[in-house]
């Protein structure tokens, strides 16, 4: 589990296919991975994946599988490209964000980024189905990093953020660009009122029409 707070940004250093698995080395900052073991969870741009080897350097391992890469960002992935990192929760940490499995439901594209001053504005368009989930002043994960929705158009299936300057220095935001992918969670909590909601009303809905 996570909770949307990133720590700071990793770099995928090296890919490498092994069959249908890929593995990656990344480099983090030092310090990040203090106490980090094999087996541990790590969460990348959202994605919660486990240390398969200690390098050294700073530098660990990850595999990753056709399900992860297909469902993810990491497809558009390459040897420098930068991820936003989160060492899972522990007992007692504070939440500063909201919990996080790890799990990506979509991949959404940047559809427009605004500066106000030292603040940004970002529009998001992803599949419109998944619109339902998202609510304005609700919760969203983005690359893992905990936001909060200024606005959301269900029609188009674009939603948007705004940015204050700790999250573009601290996260991979700070570069967004047009056209760039990201890895969406949505708040499990809100998807869960969501469904059972739409179960209710489809459960109901043959009574109501006798």
């Amino acid at each position: 589990m996570f909770t949307g707070i990133v720590q700071g940004v990793a770099r995928l250093e090296t890919t490498q296919a092994k069959g249908d698995i890929v593995t990656w080395i990344v480099h983090f900052p030092a310090g990040a991975l203090s106490g980090v073991t094999v087996g541990a969870s790590v969460s990348l741009d959202g994605c919660c994946l486990t240390v398969t080897e200690l390098l050294g350097g700073e530098r660990v391992s990850f595999d990753l599988v056709p399900e992860t890469i297909s469902r993810t960002s990491f497809r558009e992935a390459r040897a420098g490209s930068p991820l936003n990192y989160e060492r899972s929760l522990r007992f007692g940490d504070e939440v500063g964000g909201h919990i996080l499995s790890g799990h990506i439901d979509f991949v959404a594209q940047v559809a427009s980024v605004k500066d106000l001053g030292a603040s940004r504005v970002v529009v998001f368009r992803g599949p419109a189905e998944w619109s339902r989930f998202l609510f304005e002043k609700g919760y969203v994960a983005l690359n893992g990093a905990s936001l909060t929705l200024t606005s959301v158009d269900r029609v188009r299936g674009e939603f948007s953020v705004s940015l204050i300057p700790e999250t573009l220095a601290k996260t991979t935001f700070g570069a967004a660009a047009v056209g760039s992918m990201v890895n969406v969670e949505v708040d499990r909590s809100t998807q869960a009122i969501v469904e059972t909601v739409e179960r209710v009303m489809a459960e109901m809905k043959p009574r109501l029409s006798n």
